[in-house]
């Protein structure tokens, strides 16, 4: 049994979905060149190297990303704290992306229900500053979206990018997301086109009978 990162996990380890009232993710899962995972307590410098790494890179179009607002080792350490926390309720999950060879981080996919009754989700991601380009988050998106519709059987999965976001936007549509409408930074409606974003959506339907990559 081979382990990664040290931790106690085996390579082909079967994912803990929840299926109860509040949909909890698999806490790991594996691509071709990656596996994903929850944060955990230790991962805090880790998690604030990744954070000071990429501040210029994310500047443009992620400044609200946790990342971008970490103080210190000590801080990310409660940071992931919190983030598994909120994981283990069911709340929102951030996901980390790692090169299975390296075990290094290259990036963070990030999922929230959104309707729970509906079972609608909402998916965002960052890139690595030094993985960027390398199909890693397209590869870590579809295993997610595996995730959401196979496993917990979503009706409905949204993206919000800015309309300025080249790289964003491609990925979405690589991944069979459509685009729905352009929106204002608070998600309403918006006709003008100074500084606007765009609402992706993905649905059950469309992602069943996307074309196998």
């Amino acid at each position: 049994m081979r382990l990664i990162d040290g931790r106690d996990r085996p390579v082909n380890a079967v994912p803990d979905i929840n299926m109860g009232a509040d949909p909890v993710l698999a806490t790991y899962v594996e691509t071709e060149r990656l596996y994903l995972r929850a944060y955990e307590a230790g991962d805090g410098p880790m998690y604030y190297a990744a954070g000071v790494r990429n501040r210029n890179h994310l500047a443009e179009f992620e400044s609200d990303n946790v990342l971008m607002h970490l103080n210190g080792k000590q801080h990310a350490e409660t940071v992931v704290r919190e983030l598994a926390a909120d994981w283990k309720a069911g709340k929102w999950f951030f996901i980390g992306m790692f090169d299975r060879s390296t075990s290094g981080w290259c990036g963070q996919v990030y999922v929230e229900p959104t309707d729970r009754e509906l079972l609608e989700f909402t998916i965002g991601f960052v890139a690595d500053v030094h993985h960027e380009g390398k199909g890693y988050v397209s590869e870590a998106v579809n295993r997610v979206l595996k995730v959401l519709f196979e496993d917990l059987n979503a009706h409905l999965v949204k993206s919000e990018c800015s309309e300025k976001n080249i790289r964003s936007r491609r990925l979405l549509e690589r991944c069979g997301f459509r685009w729905e409408r352009y929106i204002k930074k608070d998600g309403t409606d918006i006709d003008i086109s100074m500084n606007r974003g765009c609402l992706y959506v993905l649905s059950r339907k469309e992602y069943l009978n996307r074309p196998v990559n």
